[in-house]
């Protein structure tokens, strides 16, 4: 088991030490603290806005197009479905579906993504697209 315990903790200028978990979040006027984000789901953009990738994919994910099942295909249906993921006509009405639900859910522009690719392979760790886990792995670039 490997610990990390340096990076986790930090002093601060007055020398407190301090245990990072992570999580992003706001202090309300009555002292609670509300977990709003997590760090890691923060990134920063290449004209320098940060954007919430969770947010993101919650608020897109209200589109039909966006989909949370599993389904077995046959190969007559895959090679189907492989063929329309590769037409304009399609990769065009998912897009304008997420810019819909996006402008609905109040995402900035930057937040909306600009270029689609749809992909017909199975989301399976095999395939690179989830994780172990079947978490999304967001750092793939096609």
């Amino acid at each position: 088991m490997a610990y990390q315990t340096n990076e986790v903790y930090k002093v601060d200028e007055e020398g407190m030490r301090w245990f990072y978990t992570g999580d992003i979040g706001r202090f309300h006027p009555d002292g609670c603290l509300e977990i709003i984000d997590r760090k890691k789901d923060i990134v920063k953009l290449q004209h320098g806005e940060y954007i919430s990738l969770g947010k993101v994919e919650a608020a897109l994910s209200s589109s039909n197009y966006v989909l949370e099942k599993w389904a077995q295909e046959n190969g007559a249906e895959h090679r189907a479905f492989s063929d329309l993921c590769n037409k304009v006509e399609a990769v065009n009405e998912v897009q304008q579906s997420l810019l819909k639900v996006g402008k609905a859910a109040r995402l900035d522009k930057f937040e909306i993504p600009a270029k689609i690719k749809l992909i017909p392979e199975p989301w399976t760790p095999e395939s690179g697209l989830v994780t172990a886990a079947l978490k999304l792995k967001r750092l793939n670039h096609y």
